[in-house]
């Protein structure tokens, strides 16, 4: 994508310091990621996009989903946080969260090997800030075959090396929200050969939605050095990563009307975009951990992950033969603590044993933590059964290496560029999961509480809030298992006049090996040390379950085709197909998805217009684990085996005229579900199929509008991104309906060396609803979404130097 940021004055020279640089426009249109060597855009079969470092300073995306979603082709389900959301790629099936067709990765090598282990997304381990100088992002294509495991294409985030002198510290704060960070990067030359750059941030505050508490804690520092020399260069780089952040899974809202024409509304006193049920009087929980063992938990820890990487890249040449060495150890760690709003329900349900089923005689329903401990609550209250579930992540550790080699040859009047390649990763999954169920009202502004439910003698049917001591949606699990991914690659391009052909083949073998243990004894335990067993208490898991063994091998073969028509300089045609290889990460069997993709497409470039138009076709066939909700809105995951087609077409535009400029980009898309092994319930509960049906949350249209104009002391613009309706769940019954949210920007640099900024997000303050946890109109008129954030308003104030 052509930078939103026009420059003041054009020149070919180098900027010399970061403010010059910051003012700088870069029209570089070479992407390198995907690919075998790095080419013009219309002397490359593929469909690239580049966002330039100044574009992202200037629309100032809060986290990595809110960047992403200006990616041409990309579908974000975010606003989770800075955790856990979900990316696809051209409407391939997003079923559960993470990503699974998409590959994150981080200066050339992937951040996990496999972007959709059950509740650790590869978001959770990046962070955008000033250290970026692009992020880079490939379509179909040879993404199937320059990277395992991402059939559907690549984002790479590239960071800044040291090219420009100085740099700069950023201060920024919410307007109407609690957040405060510091940004800073700095970088430049050692001396002729050598130069460095460092930089990071650190931030602190509520975050984006209510939860009455310090959310979010913590930051990163990364740090490179670079030395050159004569036909290539060798850099050392390094990260440390330790940052607390909230998860919104979901949040209740009230859902009426019909499945074709919904309506979505606030509850009483909990707004579903600005609140949470996270809550300053929910702290702690007392339980048994995987292991059966007792254990307390803080609620309040939120989304914890530590990382330390360190790597090394190296580019040389001998003779004719170019190299390419990667090499990166990254050390990943932490905790999840998360909330996810399960069934909504009045409190008046626990004096009726013929709500949920229960069991018992109860009189009296009481706060149980908070300002009002201990006093009764009005029957009609509503309350929320939450699971809260809990992930030790000992460790992902992740060694990646990727090394190449490639030679142009001059054969029958063109050029003939052949490249050989391996790719080598050892991927660590050391991973704990315990959840429970709690009690909660549904009260915004972080002031949520816990309840307990008492009989009519007195004892308690479920005490401090507990009401079962076991996440029934996912499972106890220890995990501890080994990935060794082992790929040799090929490629050739051969390149003669307007004419460029090239293919490439990738071959992956997967071994997985380790143990996995899931508890199944359970007993009456009293842990709460009251004497008493109320009705949580009765089932507690005691064991840690026996060990299975783990061992089994994936292969799969991936391939790429396709052929370039460069008509002039500032035209070009391509096509291309492509099949790419997904090993599953799971522990139980090998078994791998395949995508198959045909695309076919225009590229234009001329005085300050790109416009690029590309047409697809995929299908896919795997194993996915799909939430489907209970009768009572529980979300419960199904393992299931389908067959998908996709087909549309994404644009991609920009212009620039002077101080002004917009671009934009649109995805059209259609599909189906072709083939099914599983059934998905329909609103009436009788065993459906959905074959033939319209895949969840996909919209047919997705697009984005960022016009912008600058000057030499002021900046101005918006960002308008949007999607029209779709379908909450798999049986094309209850809609989603679309919307559009604006952002705006200004930025004014009173004199050089100092810019103040001003971001606004969701202008309108729009209900922007991702997903929703049931399929059909829930019959106690409440379920779960996910919204994007509401109106959210930074300013910031950015010292060059």
């Amino acid at each position: 994508m052509s930078n939103v940021t026009p420059a003041v004055a054009e020149t070919n020279a180098k900027p010399v310091t970061a403010w010059d640089a910051s003012r700088e426009t870069d029209d570089s249109d070479m992407v390198t990621t995907g690919v075998a060597r790095g080419r013009d855009r219309l002397d490359s079969a593929t469909s690239t996009s580049s966002l330039k470092g100044n574009q992202i300073d200037t629309l100032a995306p809060r986290s990595l989903d809110d960047l992403v979603r200006n990616i041409p082709g990309v579908r974000v389900e975010g606003g989770v946080g800075d955790i856990g959301n979900s990316y696809t790629v051209r409407g391939l099936p997003l079923v559960s969260a993470g990503a699974k067709y998409l590959q994150f990765q981080e200066d050339g090598l992937p951040v996990l090997e496999f972007g959709d282990f059950n509740g650790i997304g590869a978001d959770a381990f990046i962070r955008a800030d000033l250290n970026l100088a692009s992020v880079e992002s490939i379509r179909g294509g040879s993404a199937s075959t320059f990277t395992s495991n991402a059939p559907g294409g690549i984002i790479n985030l590239v960071s800044k090396t040291g090219e420009v002198e100085g740099g700069s510290v950023q201060v920024s704060a919410g307007v109407n929200y609690d957040s405060n960070r510091v940004d800073f990067d700095y970088g430049g030359h050692l001396s002729e050969s050598w130069r460095f750059h460092v930089g990071g941030f650190y931030r602190q505050g509520e975050g984006s939605r209510n939860t009455g508490y310090n959310a979010t804690d913590g930051g990163q520092v990364k740090f490179n050095v670079t030395k050159e020399f004569e036909g290539g260069h060798i850099r050392f780089y390094g990260k440390l990563l330790d940052d607390k952040t909230p998860v919104y899974n979901g949040t209740p809202m009230a859902i009426g009307g019909t499945n074709a024409n919904p309506t979505y509304s606030a509850l009483a006193n909990y707004d579903a975009v600005q609140d949470s049920v996270m809550s300053r009087n929910i702290t702690g929980l007392t339980t048994t951990d995987e292991s059966g063992n007792p254990t307390n938990l803080n609620l309040q820890s939120g989304y914890r992950v530590k990382s330390q990487s360190l790597g090394t890249e190296v580019q040389f040449s001998v003779g004719e033969w170019n190299f390419t060495e990667r090499f990166r150890f990254s050390d990943m760690s932490g905790s999840a603590d998360t909330f996810d709003p399960q069934t909504q329900i009045a409190a008046s349900c626990f004096l009726s044993t013929a709500c949920l089923n229960l069991t018992g005689t109860n009189s009296t329903i009481t706060y149980a933590s908070g300002p009002l401990a201990g006093t009764a609550i009005d029957p009609a209250t509503r309350l929320s059964l939450t699971t809260v579930g809990h992930t030790n992540i000992h460790s992902l550790r992740n060694v990646v290496n990727d090394f190449r080699t490639s030679r142009v040859w001059e054969v029958g009047g063109g050029d003939l560029t052949t490249t050989a390649g391996v790719y080598k990763s050892f991927q660590k999954r050391d991973v704990d999961y315990f959840g429970a169920v709690i009690i909660q009202t549904l009260d915004g502004n972080g002031n949520s509480a816990l309840v307990n439910v008492q009989q009519t003698g007195g004892a308690y049917s479920y005490k401090n809030g507990i009401f079962a001591h076991n996440d029934a949606v996912n499972g106890r699990t220890r995990m501890n298992l080994d990935y060794n991914v082992l790929a040799p690659y090929a490629s050739f391009n051969f390149h003669k006049g307007k004419i460029a052909i090239g293919g490439s083949i990738r071959y992956d073998r997967d071994k997985v090996t380790g143990l996995v243990a899931r508890p199944s004894t359970n007993a009456a335990v009293d842990l709460d040390h009251d004497g008493q067993i109320n009705l949580a208490e009765q089932t507690v898991y005691i064991d840690a379950g026996t060990s299975s063994s783990v061992n089994y091998r994936n292969d799969y073969v991936s391939y790429s085709g396709g052929i370039n028509y460069r008509m002039s300089d500032s035209f070009a045609l391509f096509a291309r197909h492509s099949l790419g290889g997904r090993a599953d990460a799971n522990e139980v069997s090998p078994t791998h998805d395949y995508v198959r993709q045909t695309e076919a497409g225009l590229k234009y470039r001329s005085n300050g217009i790109t416009l690029n138009l590309t047409g697809f076709y995929a299908t896919t066939r795997g194993t996915f684990a799909p939430t489907i909700a209970d009768t009572y809105d529980v979300k419960n995951v199904r393992v299931v085996s389908r067959s998908y087609r996709t087909y549309g077409a994404e644009f991609e535009g920009a212009v620039r005229r002077g101080p002004f400029s917009v671009t934009g980009s649109a995805t059209l898309t259609g599909g189906k579900i072709t083939a099914s092994t599983a059934p998905a319930p329909s609103s009436t509960g009788a065993p459906f199929l959905p074959i033939g049906t319209t895949p969840r949350r996909q919209p047919t249209f997705l697009y984005t509008l960022t016009p912008q104009f600058d000057m030499e002391r002021v900046t101005f613009g918006a960002n308008v991104q949007g999607q029209t309706s779709s379908y909450a769940g798999d049986v094309d019954q209850l809609k989603m309906p679309g919307f559009t949210t604006v952002g705006l920007f200004a930025q004014y640099r009173p004199v050089d060396r100092i810019a103040l900024g001003v971001n606004v997000s969701n202008l309108f303050d729009k209900t922007a609803i991702i997903a929703v946890g049931t399929g059909s109109i829930p019959s106690a008129g409440v379920g779960t979404v996910q919204t994007l954030y509401g109106r959210l308003i930074s300013a910031s104030a950015r010292f060059f130097f």
